[in-house]
């Protein structure tokens, strides 16, 4: 009996039960490795920015793809960013229709906005008194949730005269500083004076002049991706 546990021990006590011993305990921590990696991605969500805006969000006219949040989305990805750019543009929306649809349009798990409207504003003649107040509601939303926010500024078609677009203008620069927004001057600068880059209207721009709305765009951009991370 003693021989033949002898035996056995023998055969169990030699380099190979140490090997064996060696690879469970290498397994184990492959798969802890593994386990704590995978948690860690999980928790590594993409930084969400939501495009707030009009038909000139929305992508009007254009396929899905050529649309300003898709392109926009894109070119930030290439620069490797994590985020996810999503279309919350209406065709039509004046300010007031988008303070309207605020709380649905603007997901809890959002960090960050491109608050693009007043367009439509200009464009009906609508007096800017009450844009200014639909922004301001608007934005005090957003600093509510503690959302960072990029205005995208429009100007005043030059037919209402200048009295309107010296009240009109300048909203978008003033609301900027008072909720201490980042600012870009004018959506389609560099675009609407370009009918390579603009739809038959000559109002909106085609996929090309989107392009190059996300090309002069993206330095504001990525300033408001820092400002969402730094919290």
């Amino acid at each position: 009996m003693k021989s033949r546990f002898r035996a056995h021990f023998g055969e169990m006590s030699g380099v190979a039960p140490i090997r064996a011993w060696l690879a469970i305990i290498s397994i184990g921590l492959t798969v802890f490795m593994a386990l704590d990696v995978g948690l860690a991605r999980a928790g590594d969500k993409p930084l969400k920015i939501v495009a707030f805006g009009d038909s000139l969000t929305a992508g009007y006219m254009l396929e899905p793809s050529a649309a300003l949040p898709i392109q926009l989305e894109a070119a930030l990805k290439k620069r490797g960013y994590s985020v996810v750019v999503e279309n919350a543009g209406v065709s039509g929306d004046t300010t007031a229709a988008g303070l309207a649809r605020f709380d649905w349009a603007i997901p809890t798990d959002t960090d960050a906005v491109i608050l693009e409207l007043g367009a439509n504003d200009a464009l009906r003649g609508i007096d800017p008194e009450l844009t200014r107040k639909n922004l301001e509601q608007i934005l005090e939303k957003l600093r509510e949730r503690d959302i960072k926010v990029l205005i995208a500024g429009m100007i005043a078609p030059k037919n209402w005269g200048e009295a309107y677009s010296n009240a009109f203008d300048p909203i978008f620069s003033e609301l900027a500083k008072t909720y201490g927004a980042l600012y870009y001057p004018f959506i389609l600068e560099g675009v609407a004076t370009d009918a390579t880059l603009s739809l038959d209207d000559g109002m909106h721009p085609n996929r090309k002049g989107v392009a190059e709305i996300v090309r002069r765009m993206l330095p504001k951009v990525e300033e408001l991706i820092a400002e969402a991370k730094s919290g």
